[in-house]
């Protein structure tokens, strides 16, 4: 089992800037990918960004690339996202995500909102 708990959510002006934290615990395989998920109200959650843990490589979603920013520390156990020039469209429920082979983790996730 793997437990995420997320943090750094807020209320943000369009153009600021937030740092999410997802700080990670339990049976973490040495081979995984971690990412960061985001669903607005009435919408399917969808990628953001994701790093994998064997070469360190990251993937972004078009909307976010070149704001975002996803990185992991692995002494202190946390995954974040720093999130410049914060969009009105960026608003939503971010989610912390661990896929380690067949299995999907999830935390219970820090709420966005950008304010126009």
């Amino acid at each position: 089992q793997v437990q995420l708990v997320e943090s750094g959510g807020g209320l943000v002006q369009a153009g600021g800037s937030l740092r999410l934290s997802c700080v990670f615990s339990g049976r973490l395989f040495a081979t995984n990918a971690m990412a960061w998920y985001r669903q607005a109200p009435g919408k399917q959650r969808e990628l953001v960004a994701r790093i994998y843990s064997s070469d360190g490589s990251t993937n972004y979603a078009s909307p976010v690339k070149g704001r975002f920013t996803i990185s992991r520390d692995n002494v202190k156990n946390t995954l974040y996202l720093l999130m410049n020039s914060l969009k009105p469209e960026d608003d939503g429920v971010y989610y912390c995500n661990v896929r380690q082979g067949p299995s999907d983790y999830w935390g219970q996730g820090t709420q966005v909102t950008v304010s126009s």
